[in-house]
């Protein structure tokens, strides 16, 4: 966990890399091998599938840097190689959310045009 707080924190603040220019990088997770001689970060990038390719290739260049930051502000036995790999689970998610919303559009409407009661209301009492 402190890992990836501070990736975040090294990725946000330190690096300086054309490619994460104005891109919103979010570690979402971290696995580290228990002897600590490697590790997969999983980015989220906000944003287009470009500027995701973008970000990742900067972080990609810039791993030396994160790496020795990472040395410097983790006390670790061994500092780990990073792999940084594009966690698209995020966008999914709000993919999935937005299909969802239109379809529960549409059946509002679809039962608005056909007179019927909504199947989520109570029913009158006559």
């Amino acid at each position: 966990m402190e890992v990836q707080r501070e990736l975040s924190e090294i990725i946000r603040a330190e690096v300086k890399d054309p490619g994460l220019d104005g891109a919103m990088v979010t570690v979402v997770s971290v696995e580290v091998t228990p002897d600590l001689k490697y590790c997969k970060a999983y980015v989220s990038v906000l944003g287009s599938d470009e500027a995701a390719q973008k970000a990742l290739e900067g972080l990609r260049r810039a791993v030396g840097f994160i790496r020795k930051e990472l040395a410097r502000r983790v006390n670790l036995r061994n500092t780990p190689e990073i792999k940084f790999i594009l966690d698209q689970s995020i966008e999914y998610g709000v993919h999935m959310s937005r299909l969802i919303d239109d379809v529960t559009v549409g059946m509002k409407e679809k039962d608005q045009q056909e007179g019927s009661e909504e199947w989520w209301d109570e029913p009158q009492e006559q």
